[in-house]
């Protein structure tokens, strides 16, 4: 039993690692509730620290101020996701451990009946 439990919880976690980029991109795929929404305003804030940081500065080259809003919304954005994941990836991993282990111990136990319903034949 150990070793079904180590070997579901170990692909549990590849699997969820394998998946944890369509995890911060899909959301009708994993959701994620009250976490994944607070992504985008995030990076739209970081948009106006970044045009109330440069000021003056950026008012003659606006496709420049475009481009360093449209990078820190990006990152803000990307780092809100990658907390995100992390927050949820765990329960994910474990939910594909117990699909697996499941899938295994039901897979043993019809190979073991298979077995002695053979054996039995024989006699």
């Amino acid at each position: 039993m150990r070793g079904l439990i180590a070997y579901a919880l170990v692909v549990g976690l590849c699997v969820a690692i394998a998946l944890a980029p369509l995890l911060q991109r899909r959301a009708w795929l994993f959701p994620m509730p009250g976490t994944r929404s607070e992504c985008e305003p995030a990076g739209r804030y970081e948009a106006l620290q970044v045009k109330a940081a440069l000021g003056n500065l950026a008012g003659s080259d606006g496709a420049a101020l475009a481009f360093a809003q449209e990078v820190q919304a990006r990152k803000a954005v990307a780092e809100c996701l990658a907390a995100t994941t992390t927050l949820w990836l765990p329960l994910y991993g474990l939910g594909a451990a117990v699909l697996v282990g499941a899938a295994a111990w039901l897979r043993d136990r019809a190979l073991a009946r298979g077995r002695a319903g053979h054996g039995s034949a024989g006699r």
